[in-house]
């Protein structure tokens, strides 16, 4: 039967019509949802640069060539203990309103937030120079450009990102989330070259092993790597600004998007990390290679495995060192203005923390020597910020509803205590000379 324009009429059943309108309005609620998470994403991301940043290079290049798969496991719980810790954080500035560091301000008394202050800028000052020698040794392995010069450059453009955040943290989350995603790729086409034995890379992240004194000092290496102080203070910050609804279900709702967050960063920091180690053991351990310096694994790559490996290798240390120097500046005034409110302008701030990078390339010191010990001392400053968010997280009349259920403090102590002793063993070891 045909219409007055000749067009023949479509017969809909009731039953059609139905599922058409169900359907219809399952996509536009799909299509609500995924809008509403995308306006939470983004804190996690910035976060999970700190997790791929040079120390990890160094830490992860060294265990693969010298342990072969070995290690991987440390990754896979570093990295769960990251994902814990950094949604407890996001949780603690989402339930009072403000930042780790201020919350320590109103709970503890200013002369053990003088200390607090003190071994959170060795943390942060660890952990820039951790950053600008990875952007630095970056330049210096792609141009070629002489290390000095290098440092100054990195300084340049580390400065000309900070800047950008005068146009909103939303700006810096893409600027990063973009060079995490460089990163990413990068050590895909590693992971694709290198052709690891994948049987190996399961049994080793599933079953632990400490073949040696050194397998310890690396392991530790690796965690103070992987699970960073700076960024747990900083996580606690970067919430803030989605802290729009200060009700008791809003409050509950940002914690669901933001562990959406927490879960979809984290994992991506992990498979690069894993991929680190895999690369490293996959092409240095399995042609006999023990690997010292930076310049060593990039050199080597590229008669093991093509200029492509090695241009990949040092785009992703340069990317990582930009993008962690910024969040390395965004910690530390996070870190100054809370504890003691004291506020030191960027700028300044960058001056200071740069130096020690500078004179260790002026004096000719290994780079990655000094990003493995950088990555160990980190690793000792981490129960202090792990210890703080326990301490008030599990204060109903300062978290609300958010208040840390029993387990949750469990699990919060039992992390701290691994940490710890950990490092009581590497101190024995190192103090012994076994290491």
């Amino acid at each position: 039967m045909k219409n007055e324009l000749g067009l023949r009429d479509i017969d809909v059943s009731p039953e059609k019509l139905f599922i058409l309108k169900t359907g219809t309005n399952n996509i536009l609620k799909q299509s609500r949802k995924l809008k509403e998470l995308l306006k939470f994403l983004g804190p996690a991301f910035v976060v999970s640069v700190a997790y791929i940043d040079p120390g990890n290079f160094a830490t992860n290049i060294s265990g693969g060539s010298k342990f072969n798969y070995v290690l991987i496991w440390v990754i896979l719980w570093s990295n769960l203990m990251a994902m814990f810790l950094q949604t407890m954080s996001a949780k603690l500035g989402i339930a009072t309103g403000h930042n780790l560091p201020e919350m320590c301000a109103k709970v503890f008394p200013k002369s053990v937030n003088w200390i607090f202050w003190i071994i959170a800028e060795i943390g942060a000052m660890a952990t820039d120079l951790a950053e600008f020698l990875g952007g630095t040794l970056g330049l210096y392995l792609l141009f070629h450009i002489p290390m000095i010069y290098a440092g100054l450059l990195t300084a340049i453009i580390t400065f000309i990102i900070c800047y950008m955040e005068k146009y909103g943290q939303k700006t810096i989350e893409i600027i990063i989330s973009i060079l995490v995603a460089v990163i990413s790729i990068a050590y895909t086409i590693e992971l694709f070259l290198a052709k690891p034995d994948w049987m190996e890379v399961g049994i080793h992240t599933l079953i632990p092993m400490l073949p040696s004194s050194e397998a310890v000092l690396i392991a530790v290496g690796m965690l103070g790597a992987t699970v960073m102080p700076h960024v747990i203070y900083l996580h606690s910050q970067l919430v803030q600004s989605r802290n729009t609804d200060s009700s008791d279900e809003g409050k509950s709702r940002h914690l669901r998007m933001e562990k959406i967050d927490v879960a979809l960063a984290m994992n991506i920091a992990f498979i690069v990390n894993a991929a680190m180690v895999v690369v490293s053991a996959g092409v240095f351990y399995r042609n006999g290679m023990v690997v010292e310096t930076m310049e060593q694994a990039h050199t080597s790559l590229k008669p093991l495995l093509g200029s492509l490996s090695s241009g990949a290798f040092g785009i992703a240390l340069l990317a990582s060192g930009l993008s962690s120097s910024v969040v390395g500046t965004m910690a530390g005034q996070t870190i100054m203005e809370g504890f003691v409110n004291l506020s030191i302008p960027i700028n300044i701030r960058r001056l200071i923390t740069m130096l020690p990078a500078l004179i260790i390339i002026a004096l000719g010191i290994n780079p990655m020597n000094v990003l493995i010990l950088s990555q160990v001392a980190l690793s000792f400053i981490l129960p202090f910020p792990i210890i703080q968010m326990l301490t008030i997280s599990k204060r109903k009349d300062l978290m609300g509803v958010l208040v840390n259920k029993g387990f949750v403090r469990f699990f919060g102590v039992l992390i701290a205590t691994s940490i710890i002793i950990l490092n009581v063993v590497l101190l024995y070891l190192t103090f012994t000379g076994k290491s």
